[in-house]
């Protein structure tokens, strides 16, 4: 009632389980004890997950003044599984303080406690792209290369170090680089840097790369 507790159902037979098991057990230890996190074995306790109807494992359960606020199933990365946890406890950690704060100063803080962190990484990304430090974008970057969001910072940053803008006539310049692109190595790299650029979900992004695909495969 007083402490939130995160409720990790999982199964020694679950290869994801095991994924996300270590993740959960960082993430919440992170928070010193403002949540507390309880590890249940389905096969021992299988009227627990009856209680929880669980339909697949792993299957986790915020829990706040006695009631079920989130939950989320499957293994996740553990920037996703920090995001849930912090939704508990917003000033729990340290460094979700210090990304709030947002200033140079207090991101390298957050760099220094957790260098592998996407949200850190993304947010002092973003602010060097509105100062133009693009090289410095890249090389903050160059390691993080499992992010989609920042392998779209990055190829921001390194369009931008080439002056290529994502402003104008994008399409045009997109269908140029396109009909280029099978015999021109350089057309097609640049194409697929403009299309990181725009991320995995825009629609523009996904149009060219469904196009791409049709024509080189």
């Amino acid at each position: 009632m007083t402490t939130p507790v995160v409720v990790d159902l999982w199964a020694e037979w679950c290869g994801p389980c095991k994924t996300l098991g270590p993740i959960l057990e960082k993430v919440v230890g992170d928070t010193n004890g403002a949540v507390k996190l309880v590890k249940v074995d389905v096969d021992a306790n299988p009227r627990v997950a009856q209680a929880f109807q669980v339909q697949s494992i792993p299957a986790v359960f915020a829990i706040h003044e006695g009631k079920i606020v989130d939950s989320f199933t499957g293994a996740m990365p553990e920037h996703q599984v920090r995001e849930f946890v912090d939704r508990l406890a917003p000033d729990a950690s340290p460094v979700t303080a210090l990304v709030r704060q947002g200033d140079e100063q207090s991101l390298a803080q957050a760099l220094t406690l957790e260098p592998n962190n996407v949200d850190v990484l993304t947010a002092m990304a973003q602010l060097w792209l509105a100062q133009n430090r693009y090289e410095d974008v890249v090389t903050l970057l160059e390691p993080h290369r499992g992010s989609n969001e920042l392998t779209s910072l990055a190829a921001q940053a390194r369009l931008a170090m080439s002056g290529v803008s994502l402003e104008g006539d994008l399409e045009g310049t997109l269908e140029g680089l396109l009909a280029a692109a099978k015999g021109d190595e350089d057309a097609k790299s640049r194409l697929l840097q403009i299309l990181d650029a725009l991320g995995p979900t825009d629609p523009m992004s996904l149009q060219f790369r469904r196009r791409l695909a049709s024509i080189l495969y």
